[in-house]
């Protein structure tokens, strides 16, 4: 229950306000940073004694960034009742998102999560792993590798987006398990040169958006919003065309429902409209929301772990060789369950690159968390992923270099026999959230990267044209600036192939 701060003694309140109260940083200095955010932010939590500032920005509350993971367990979890998504946050996204599961909170989202819960039980995700994602891979994704690495061992190299490839197969896998239906957005390598309208309209929908929220005035945006000018009118034709496009495919399926009514779907919007008591308002909204997590935080994460491995080719070896000691095709749910390097990859990649970059809540009344902060009701208050997994005090000196070795037991040359992940706590590595919002989708967005991972390392190695460090770019979910150019050639087959440590020990 929410703890009203009369209940903290005033002794406690009193030495933390005056000793240990966070640096405030004025509008102005929001104003000049506000095209260096994550970099900004970053530095100034490293330097902050309790690892949270607070940030003052004109006609809005204050903003409580924090890195500190007793105040996100605080928020997320302790005393979650007085830290809702509240009315600033949803009114960014409601023209986008509407009343979906991630904008709303309350006992709307608590009615959205137990419906979509079902979709997420064991047996179904099983299920789907082996009738969506295979599929996808199989028939999708490794033909399109397949004809791209030819095309490089037999003329000019074959340059490609990498990300949008990731994307548009998150796209088709995520419409399969939301919807039902399949986009097709993945084809052949001539597909690329053409954009697909429902992508397109969904990145402007979810870039502006995302602009929304870090404009320095909120009035700005809500001033061209009522005039229908400029980026407003944008988000208002994309928003248009997505609900057009959603709301053409609700139809065919409630048709269908009557038609053929002894058949059960097993996808999201099957279940949503013979579970009956949703309008189809609300179904159009929850499936945008489902679509958008599943299509773009899976995408970004396996597309920052490709740039990983290239950039750190010791890294990709040790991977190469569980995979080709350990990843059986013909049983690939089970067998991925065994690769522990690559679970600790695919950790380390979201470590330095979250999916999502950051996360607000605002304060319903009156608070002040573990590390002494006061909070206002109406405050917004931002724990922030990025800038945590950049923290020396939480992940060591070495913090800024990619190495999974860092998710075991121990260390290096000490395993004697199978590798062990270390369980961390989810609100010092807070990327699938935590608490009762915690991601629903966690075990299937781990499942789906863990094949088309290993599917792609154990045949292909991508390799970038340009060796410039990418550009983390964070929108709603965080993306590579201007795409991950790449290369694809086929990979050698590796004879004898066995797991070592850095320091040759056998690990497998």
């Amino acid at each position: 229950m929410y703890k009203n701060p009369k209940t903290i003694t005033f002794s406690y309140y009193y030495y933390y306000l005056f000793h240990n109260h966070p640096t405030n940083y004025p509008f102005i200095s929001f104003f000049n940073n506000r095209h260096r955010l994550l970099s900004w932010y970053t530095d100034l939590l490293s330097q902050s004694p309790s690892q949270t500032v607070v940030i003052r920005r004109l006609t809005a509350p204050k903003t409580i960034i924090t890195a500190n993971p007793k105040n996100v367990e605080y928020m997320l979890k302790t005393n979650f009742i007085n830290f809702p998504k509240g009315k600033p946050f949803t009114d960014v996204l409601q023209d986008f998102l509407g009343t979906g599961i991630f904008n709303v909170d309350g006992d709307l989202w608590h009615a959205q999560r137990k419906l979509a819960s079902h979709q997420f039980t064991s047996r179904s995700l099983k299920q789907h792993v082996k009738t969506t994602v295979v599929e996808a891979v199989k028939t999708k994704l490794l033909p399109l590798l397949d004809s791209i690495a030819d095309d490089t061992a037999t003329a000019e190299v074959v340059v490609v987006d990498f990300q949008e490839v990731l994307r548009r197969l998150g796209f088709d896998i995520v419409c399969k398990l939301s919807l039902g239906f399949d986009p097709c957005c993945l084809r052949d390598k001539q597909s690329f040169s053409h954009v697909v309208p429902i992508l397109a309209a969904f990145d402007t929908a979810a870039e502006i958006s995302a602009k929304r929220a870090a404009t320095p005035i909120s009035a700005v945006w809500k001033l061209k919003k009522f005039l229908r000018i400029g980026s407003e009118k944008l988000l208002k034709d994309s928003v248009n065309e997505i609900h057009e496009y959603i709301t053409e495919i609700i139809h065919e399926r409630k048709k269908n429902i009557i038609k053929f009514s002894e058949k059960t779907g097993l996808d999201l919007l099957s279940r949503m409209i013979k579970t009956g008591g949703v309008n189809e308002e609300q179904i159009r909204d929850m499936v945008i929301s489902f679509i958008m997590a599943g299509r773009d935080t899976t995408s970004s994460a396996m597309t920052w772990l490709f740039y990983s491995l290239s950039r750190n080719t010791h890294v990709e070896e040790k991977l190469v060789n569980e995979l080709g000691f350990g990843f059986k095709e013909n049983d690939e749910f089970e067998t991925l369950k065994e690769m522990k390097y690559l679970q600790a990859c695919i950790c380390e990649t979201m470590r330095l690159y979250p999916p999502v970059s950051w996360d607000s809540k605002h304060a319903a009344g009156d608070d002040v968390l573990p590390d002494g902060t006061p909070v206002n009701s109406g405050d917004r208050v931002t724990y922030f992923p990025y800038g945590m997994g950049r923290m020396e005090r939480l992940w060591g000196v070495d913090r800024l270099e990619f190495r999974p070795d860092r998710w075991f037991d121990g260390e290096p040359g000490e395993f004697a026999g199978r590798l062990k992940l270390k369980e961390v706590s989810p609100y010092k590595y807070p990327v699938f959230h935590a608490g009762p919002r915690v991601c629903l989708g966690k075990g299937l967005a781990n499942v789906q990267m863990s094949y088309v991972v290993a599917s792609i390392v154990n045949r292909f190695e991508i390799r970038p044209v340009r060796f410039e460090e990418a550009v983390y770019l964070p929108l709603l979910t965080a993306h590579m600036e201007g795409g991950f150019k790449v290369s694809i050639r086929r990979r050698r087959p590796i004879v004898g192939a066995m797991c070592q440590d850095m320091k040759g020990h056998e690990l497998i």
